[in-house]
């Protein structure tokens, strides 16, 4: 028996999905919230909780590890429309997902999606305030400063590939 269009973009797996969607854009603007009008990020930048970890405020107007940065509301509009194009044609794929687990990942990646463009709307840029760096003899390391909606996204493309290459429905070698 054929799904509706409606059952189809509304089954299950895509409401799992999209609920797993809003909780991560939920929490991740909860937290930004907190940590800007709360806590005061800004007034109190660099927060360090630990050898390795900072809290700090970062302004991001480009794309992923801050590349091609929108100075302009012509660019950060344009990144906030690349982002709603992104968004729909995962939840089609979501809206085809053939198991729970690659709507979780389809969910992941859509939350962080969106509360990342929640930022760049309401902010022109996307926060971000988590540092992870190591100091040792003779050299460092420096992460890129992220939020957690990217932890969302990595998380959700991690998913991905381990379904892809892993999971039950992986292509097989003959």
């Amino acid at each position: 028996m054929p799904l509706s269009s409606s059952s189809y973009l509304y089954g299950p797996l895509t409401r799992f999905g999209i609920m797993v969607a809003v909780l991560v854009a939920a929490a991740d603007q909860g937290v930004k919230l907190w940590l800007l009008f709360v806590f005061d990020l800004g007034a109190k930048a660099p927060v360090h909780l630990g050898p390795f970890f900072d809290l700090v405020l970062a302004w991001n107007t480009g794309i992923s590890f801050s590349l091609f940065p929108q100075v302009g509301p012509l660019g950060q509009w344009a990144l906030v429309g690349v982002k709603t194009v992104a968004v729909l044609l995962l939840w089609v794929w979501l809206a085809r997902a053939g198991s729970r687990f690659t709507a979780l990942a389809l969910g992941l990646i859509i939350g962080g999606a969106v509360g990342n463009a929640v930022d760049r709307v309401a902010y022109g840029a996307v926060v971000d305030f988590v540092f992870f760096h190591v100091t040792a003899a003779g050299w460092s390391f420096r992460w890129y400063v992220f939020n957690l909606a990217d932890v969302a996204i990595v998380a959700g493309v991690i998913g991905l590939l381990y379904d892809s290459i892993l999971g039950t429905d992986a292509a097989k070698a003959p």
